[in-house]
């Protein structure tokens, strides 16, 4: 295998698992192969946040030595994702002066304007990871999506800034660097899933993604080809097996097994006694305690859901739909059910094309770690780029300045 190659490496750091996945790009390709991947539990996180930094330290480690082993490349840095509710999406404008005598707006000027959205009143623990131009303003004219080459005196920006809680994104990089890997990037989960299975005309015409983990449920809301809002809400499939635990009155490991063989939001309530086998022994449950038990923390998730569209005036009006991926997104009948609550069409996300051994890994699990791929392409590309923009992959819109601006952030 040619290593000399540019690879590109993502590291889903989940609740309950990390996955890794390296992805090679080949003369003359316009997406890259996947070569090399892994996977191990992680039991040193709760709800997306890191509770015991060795633990995570070695399934990072597990995780990569298997890509690694696959891949035959040796893995130093990669596009990370940070999760939790901490993780908070803020709205902001800049607005700058521009001085040059013919008065035409350059790529410095752009980014001045982006740069000035971004001095905010943060308080002391929160850190700026990303900063997204939303639109354009200049001298009043409106919905401008690049001013660049343009005329004008005044320059104003709508932008959409992530922050995070400092202590999480320190904790994550300790782990990271006690396994040897230098964060080339931080996002969100859902941001990196949206790379992953959202098409162009679904980012344009307005889609809301949720990344339905074990943890927590990490939206997006793309619109216009551009990132309107992202929220982690912390409810996902533990939860789901927690309240089967107590509801039924059995052991986690038994509702666990429950939920995986017979867990579903079917609309048709089934009265049937099932049964589940556990070290030996049987137990029989009803099928319907167990469907009611699970819709009930399902409607509890997507009222989140709709508060977060809320916020933004979206509720029930997003052409584009829902897009489900996660572990959740195995439950049978979720679609319908999202669908149902909230009254907009929804459908199980599907990974967008992309070649070398894809299919071992499309089970659903490794999306957040495909697109972080995806990602670490799509960024390098541009750090190493004075370009105005970058080569959009997979039809995705991706242009330079949508793309996370390297904010230095207090070590």
């Amino acid at each position: 295998m040619n290593s000399a190659l540019p690879h590109f490496v993502g590291i889903d750091i989940g609740t309950t698992a990390v996955r890794c996945v390296i992805g090679l790009l080949d003369e003359n390709a316009s997406s890259p192969s996947i070569i090399g991947y892994g996977s191990t539990k992680n039991n040193g996180m709760r709800k997306g946040v890191i509770s015991h930094i060795e633990d995570v330290t070695d399934a990072i480690i597990q995780a990569v030595s298997e890509a690694e082993k696959i891949s035959g490349i040796r893995v130093d840095s990669a596009t990370v994702n940070i999760n939790g509710p901490h993780v908070e999406g803020v709205n902001s404008k800049g607005v700058i002066a521009i001085s040059t005598a013919n008065r035409e707006i350059t790529v410095e000027d752009r980014e001045r304007a982006e740069e000035a959205a971004t001095i905010i009143q943060l308080p002391p623990n929160r850190d700026i990871i990303q900063v997204f131009a939303k639109s354009y303003r200049l001298d009043g004219q409106e919905s401008i999506k690049d001013p660049v080459g343009m005329q004008g005196v005044r320059l104003e920006v709508d932008t959409h800034i992530i922050t995070v809680s400092t202590p999480a994104i320190r904790n994550l990089d300790t782990s990271l660097e006690r396994a040897e890997i230098r964060p080339s990037h931080h996002t969100t989960s859902s941001l990196a899933a949206a790379e992953a299975v959202l098409n162009r005309q679904q980012k344009e015409s307005g889609t809301v993604l949720l990344d339905i983990g074990a943890g927590t449920t990490s939206i997006v809301v793309m619109e216009d080809g551009e990132v309107q809002h992202v929220a982690v809400i912390p409810i996902g499939g533990i939860n789901m097996t927690n309240d089967l635990a107590i509801g039924l009155r059995t052991d986690l490991d038994i509702a666990e097994a429950v939920k995986l063989q017979f867990g579903s939001l079917s609309s048709q309530k089934t009265h049937k006694v099932i049964k589940v086998k556990h070290d030996g022994q049987e137990h029989e449950f009803d099928l319907a305690d167990i469907q009611m038990i699970i819709g009930a923390r399902a409607e509890e998730l997507f009222e989140y859901v709709d508060k977060e569209l809320k916020k933004i005036q979206r509720s029930r009006k997003l052409p584009g739909g829902i897009v489900i991926v996660g572990g959740v997104s195995k439950l049978p009948g979720i679609a319908e059910f999202a669908k149902h609550e909230l009254e907009l069409p929804a459908r199980i996300g599907k990974l967008l094309p992309v070649g070398g051994i894809s299919d071992v890994i499309e089970n659903g699990y490794f999306t957040t770690a495909i697109g972080l791929m995806w990602l670490d392409m799509l960024l390098g590309q541009h750090s190493d780029s004075h370009s105005t923009g970058v080569k959009s992959f997979g039809d995705i819109k991706f242009s330079a300045k949508n793309i996370i601006k390297k904010l230095g952030r207090k070590q």
